[in-house]
C-alpha cells in the first residue's frame, strides 16, 4: 500500500513550534516510507481564517525545509463537495435541524439528570429534533439553525455494524470507536456551511490519505470521524496521534495562548536547522 499522509493546518493564526513538530513528524514519516506528503489548508471558517495566515503557512514550512505535493487543496474552494456529502446524509435521514444557541445547548446539558461528560468538541449534546410543527414555526420565522448528526438515526442505519466500528492507532492496535462520546455533533452551521468532521473525512478519502498523523488533541475526534466514514462508505486510514509539544510552563503550544510563532523565532535569529534540532529532527 502506498503511503500518503498530510499536514492540514487552519489559517487562523501564524504557525508555532507545535505546528512545526507536527509537520516535521508527518514529513519524516512520509520520507521514511518513501511516500507522499500533502499540504491541505483547512479554511472553511471564513470568520476566522485570514489570507495573510494562509500565505505564511507555506512560507514557514519552506523555511523549515519541508516539501509537499502540489496543488495544495484549500477547503474553501471545494464547499460544493462538502454540501453534496451533507445532502447525502440528510437524504438518508441522519441529520436534524438544531435551532438552539450554544448557551441553550449548554443549559439543556446542565439540566440533564445524568451528565454525559465531555466530547472532543465540548459538552455532549443528544437533544434530538423538535416536533415537526414546532420546527416549521421556527423555519417560517427565519430562525437560523445548524445541522446535527443524529446518533440515534446513525445507530439504526448501521445496525449490528455499529458495534464493529473500529480504527487502527499505530503502535496501539485496533481501537473500538465510541461515537457516542461526541454526541450529536454539528456538521453545518449558517455561518460555516460545513464543519470540520465532515470536511476532513471527505478530503482524506478524496486525496487517498492512508495515514493520518496529527496531535493527541485530535484523538477523540477520530471516534465520530470513523462513524462518518461508515455512513458515507469512505475508507478508514490508519491513525497516529503524536504527543503534544509543550512550553516551559508545561502548557501545550496553542494559537489562542499567543504561543511564540515561527516567524518570531526566525526574526529573533533562530535558524531552521536550530529549530529542527531543538524539536528532535536534526539535519535533513
Amino acid at each position: 500500500m502506498a503511503f500518503v499522509t498530510r499536514f492540514a493546518p487552519s489559517p487562523t493564526g501564524y504557525l508555532h513550534k507545535g505546528h512545526a513538530f507536527s509537520a516535521l513528524t508527518a514529513w519524516r514519516a512520509a520520507r521514511e516510507a518513501e511516500g507522499r506528503l500533502l499540504l491541505r489548508i483547512e479554511d472553511i471558517d471564513a470568520t476566522r481564517c485570514r489570507p495573510e495566515f494562509d500565505a505564511a503557512i507555506e512560507e514557514d514550512l519552506t523555511w523549515l525545509g519541508l516539501n509537499w505535493e502540489t496543488p495544495v487543496r484549500r477547503q474553501s474552494e471545494h464547499l460544493a463537495d462538502y454540501q453534496a456529502a451533507l445532502e447525502r446524509l440528510r437524504d438518508l435521514g441522519l441529520l436534524y435541524r438544531c435551532f438552539r444557541t450554544r448557551k441553550e445547548v449548554l443549559d439543556e446539558i446542565g439540566r440533564a439528570p445524568h451528565h454525559p461528560g465531555e466530547g472532543p468538541d465540548g459538552a455532549v449534546f443528544t437533544g434530538g429534533p423538535l416536533p415537526l410543527a414546532e420546527e416549521q414555526v421556527l423555519l417560517d420565522r427565519g430562525k437560523p439553525f445548524a445541522w446535527r448528526l443524529s446518533l440515534a438515526a446513525a445507530r439504526r442505519r448501521l445496525g449490528a455494524a455499529w458495534d464493529r466500528l473500529r480504527f487502527t492507532e499505530v503502535g496501539q492496535g485496533e481501537v473500538q470507536a465510541r461515537p457516542e462520546s461526541a454526541g450529536d455533533v454539528v456538521l453545518a452551521r449558517k455561518d460555516v456551511g460545513v464543519a470540520y468532521h465532515l470536511a476532513v473525512v471527505f478530503d482524506d478519502a478524496l486525496q487517498g490519505v492512508t495515514h493520518v498523523i496529527r496531535g493527541l488533541d485530535l484523538y477523540e475526534a477520530t471516534h465520530i470521524q470513523r462513524l462518518l466514514q461508515a455512513l458515507l462508505d469512505l475508507p478508514t486510514p490508519l491513525y497516529r496521534h503524536h504527543a503534544l509539544l509543550t512550553g516551559p510552563d508545561g502548557r501545550r503550544f496553542a494559537k489562542r495562548d499567543h504561543s511564540q510563532t515561527l516567524r518570531e523565532l526566525r526574526d529573533s535569529g533562530v535558524t531552521a536547522e536550530q529549530l529542527r534540532a531543538d524539536l528532535g529532527f536534526g539535519a535533513r
